[in-house]
């Protein structure tokens, strides 16, 4: 019996990868296990995907509980999406370095916000790694939770267990590529590379006809640019399209939020880059999420049974029935992409089989665009080896070095604003010497 252990259960992305995992052909019974250390979220969670298995027919076991030690023996792949904390912190995350003049959009994965991310979710998560490790050693590890990369090279460099990082910006970019140049999705042929977040469209083509220069000519069109104003604007000068969306590229770069003026003239409201999108809007974001599950519980709105485009079951069913896909997924840099890092954290097309993730070799990006993504990367490392070492010099380091933060303020500044960050949200991290 396939055993699914899904940690954050009480994640809105919960009923995508469950829904999925049941329209895996042949895949009929098995068993999928939820866990969140918040009882009423993952009592929802529980019902739904009771509702779901039910619609499908399918022969699926569901349990839950809050201790993830009660469900973890026997799984086979565990997905990884948790939140630590962010409830309690998304303020301080955003208002703290707002003083200092670094006006964020998400404060996800770098930035001030995704430095205390990574400084309050890596601790809790590797002491889950090592209750996986324990009670079912044999497992694949599919990880969503942000930052990305960070999260991944923090199990990388801490257990032997498989893991793989997983998003759907290349799946959604990828899509939304093919609507502004006007060509059918099937037809559209591309190569991408690159950091979680950070992945370059380096080759984007439709029968052998390079997109890009119709793509830059519409840049003249102010209601085409205003679609995805960050990315469009950096497509122009870079020569490739960036795989996330505009909110949060525009805080990956020096270039678009140092000044109020930059941002006013290339951002735009939401995840285009409107600045405290994420810290004014979650709380409403995750209340309506709740919400909706509630109707869809009571019947007054539909459970929808269309596959996304996440990848969590497309490895599943490569794994369980051989058969290859393939997939972008966030491994280690053993010789992907020549121009980055060793034993960072890439995203590369891989092939999947009942023998795990194959990465493929990309070879190199163009220099500029390697050079961005080494500045997150080096910001990457610093931090998850703050949390390892339990290191404050470096946990300021990688806050020193942000591409946003370092645009924006002088080295005492951000000394002064690590250090209001770090006392706000003390409570939150394990102490740091």
């Amino acid at each position: 019996m396939t055993k699914i252990s899904i940690i954050g259960a009480g994640s809105f992305f919960t009923q995508h990868i469950v829904v999925d995992i049941l329209n895996i052909s042949g895949l009929d019974s098995g068993e999928i296990a939820l866990v969140d250390v918040d009882p009423e979220r993952l009592e929802l969670a529980r019902q739904l995907v009771e509702q779901v298995v039910k619609m499908t027919g399918k022969s699926f076991r569901v349990s839950a509980s809050v201790n993830r030690k009660e469900v973890l023996p026997g799984t086979r792949f565990v997905v990884n999406q948790i939140e630590v904390a962010g409830m309690q912190t998304v303020r301080n995350d955003f208002e703290i370095p707002l003083k200092y003049g670094v006006k964020q959009c998400i404060g996800d994965t770098l930035g001030p916000g995704g430095l205390f991310k990574i400084l309050r979710t890596v601790p809790v998560w590797l002491e889950i790694v090592r209750d996986i490790e324990e009670l079912c050693p044999d497992a694949m590890i599919l990880n969503y939770t942000n930052p990305m990369s960070a999260v991944t090279l923090a199990t990388v460099k801490s257990s032997p267990i498989p893991v793989v990082g997983l998003c759907h910006s290349i799946q959604n970019t990828s899509r939304q590529l093919s609507e502004y140049a006007n060509v059918p999705y099937e037809e559209l042929k591309w190569r991408a590379g690159g950091i979680n977040h950070m992945s370059w469209f380096v080759e984007l083509t439709h029968h052998g006809r390079d997109l890009y220069p119709a793509l830059i000519a519409q840049m003249n069109d102010p209601e085409f640019v205003a679609k995805d104003p960050v990315r469009l604007d950096f497509m122009k000068y870079s020569g490739a399209f960036v795989s996330e969306s505009s909110g949060h590229f525009s805080e990956y770069i020096p270039y678009y939020r140092k000044r109020q003026e930059l941002i006013d003239k290339h951002c735009g409201p939401d995840y285009k880059g409107e600045t405290g999108f994420y810290a004014n809007r979650w709380p409403a974001m995750r209340e309506r999420s709740d919400k909706a599950i509630r109707a869809k519980l009571s019947g007054e709105e539909p459970i929808a049974l269309e596959s996304s485009h996440e990848y969590a079951a497309v490895i599943i069913e490569a794994v369980l029935s051989n058969s290859p896909k393939v997939i972008y997924g966030n491994v280690p840099n053993e010789g992907l992409i020549h121009n980055l890092p060793a034993g960072g954290i890439v995203e590369v097309a891989c092939m999947v089989d009942r023998n795990g993730v194959h990465p493929t070799r990309f070879g190199s990006l163009p220099e500029h665009l390697a050079a961005l993504c080494r500045s997150n990367m080096a910001f990457f490392e610093l931090a998850v080896d703050a949390v390892i070492q339990r290191s404050r010099d470096m946990a300021f380091h990688a806050l020193l070095v942000d591409p946003l933060t370092s645009a924006v303020c002088s080295p005492e500044e951000i000394k002064r604003m690590f250090d209001e960050l770090y006392e706000a949200d003390r409570a939150y991290i394990p102490e740091l010497s």
